[in-house]
């Protein structure tokens, strides 16, 4: 049991304490999210929707036991303390997509204090293919385009979907253990990354998928129309053939296939600029001190990637733009902001000055 007010945290506690200010202060609307590194991500999204109304304040779910991580311990500690005052923002992962088959899917999809990613997790927001560029440049201070990062991703994506459905298939039933994400990713995984065999990874990423499709299919020989029926409602659900990598697991998308990616791109330009300092120096020091000045004005792509919000403009970010709008224009107010103003009263007629008062006619001089 609880021992302090704190332990026990709900929306009624930020509503009584917001009534405990002063008229014209800011509202306060607690959001907690499932881990430290979520905190930016939140604070950068709720941070459009705040004014001289209403503010956040992201937070852990708890400050006593530091718990965090698990989207599980989140919604069994806030689900059903949420409200107007107090929100919880989470990863999606397959929840959203299996559309309350579990419970936890059912509090995201369903609970209107509950706000999720709609992409599997930020680190797919990180990895949003049109925003690569601007991370390599942020990295390299270098603006030369060497790879297609759309049209990778893009056909990576399109290798994959079919299995992925599969995926989410088995998730949805009850042989979820038979092919799990773990096995999933496995599959997919493009090997050892390089520039000049990108084709090549994505050509050994076809063939793996292809391979294990004919597995599944002979194991499921009755699947085919709930297969065919799921892959409908994934595309009705916003998960296309072309954009499937933004609905994978973040941490291998980020780990296995955007950042060696990156990697390798970055060294390119970094390479690239430092032969151009070499070969425009004048002499010797001038090209020393050019090359010190340039390695540390250079970040590193991890810590770029992890910066990136060149995700704002992609449809599901806008999705959960929109649904935290809905929520805020149906908030009501938490209290009066405005003292009563005393009832209207009519207007006193003006008493009119000496020399515009009317005067009686004075009396007709009489001759004497």
């Amino acid at each position: 049991m609880a021992k302090r007010l704190r332990d026990n945290l709900n929306s009624d506690y930020f509503s009584a304490a917001n009534k405990l200010k002063p008229k014209m202060a800011r509202r306060r609307i607690a959001a907690y999210v499932e881990s430290y590194d979520d905190i930016f991500f939140w604070r950068s999204v709720l941070s459009e929707f705040e004014d001289d109304t209403r503010y956040f304040e992201v937070m852990l779910p708890s400050k006593v036991n530091l718990s965090k991580g698990k989207k599980q311990v989140l919604m069994n500690l806030v689900s059903d303390n949420v409200g107007e005052d107090l929100i919880a923002c989470v990863d999606a992962d397959y929840d959203f997509l299996v559309q309350g088959v579990t419970k936890t899917s059912e509090k995201v999809i369903h609970n209107p204090y509950v706000f999720h990613t709609y992409v599997y997790a930020i680190e797919n927001y990180q990895c949003y293919a049109p925003s690569l560029h601007n991370v390599c440049v942020m990295a390299t201070l270098n603006d030369h385009q060497i790879f297609d990062f759309e049209e990778y991703l893009r056909q990576f994506s399109q290798a994959i979907f079919p299995l992925f459905v599969w995926s989410i298939w088995y998730y949805r039933s009850t042989k979820y253990t038979d092919f799990t994400i773990t096995d999933f990713n496995k599959v997919i995984e493009t090997g050892h990354f390089t520039l000049a065999n990108a084709a090549d990874g994505l050509a050994n990423v076809r063939h793996k998928v292809g391979r294990k499709i004919i597995q599944l299919q002979k194991e499921n020989p009755e699947a085919k129309a709930s297969y065919l029926a799921l892959k409908d409602e994934l595309k009705a659900l916003g998960v296309t053939a072309d954009t499937t990598y933004l609905y994978i697991q973040g941490h291998h998308l980020y780990d296995n296939v955007v950042a060696p990616m990156l990697g390798k791109v970055c060294d390119r330009l970094r390479r690239e600029r430092e032969v151009e300092i070499h070969n425009k120096a004048v002499h010797h020091t001038q090209m020393r001190n050019e090359l010190s000045c340039y390695e540390h004005s250079i970040e590193s792509v991890s810590a770029m990637l992890k910066k990136n919000t060149g995700y704002t403009r992609s449809k599901p970010y806008n999705r959960l733009r929109s649904d935290l709008s809905h929520f805020l224009s149906h908030l009501p107010p938490s209290r009066e902001t405005e003292a009563t103003a005393p009832p209207p009263q009519a207007e006193p007629t003006p008493t009119p000055l000496p020399s515009q008062q009317s005067q009686e006619p004075l009396p007709a001089s009489q001759d004497q």
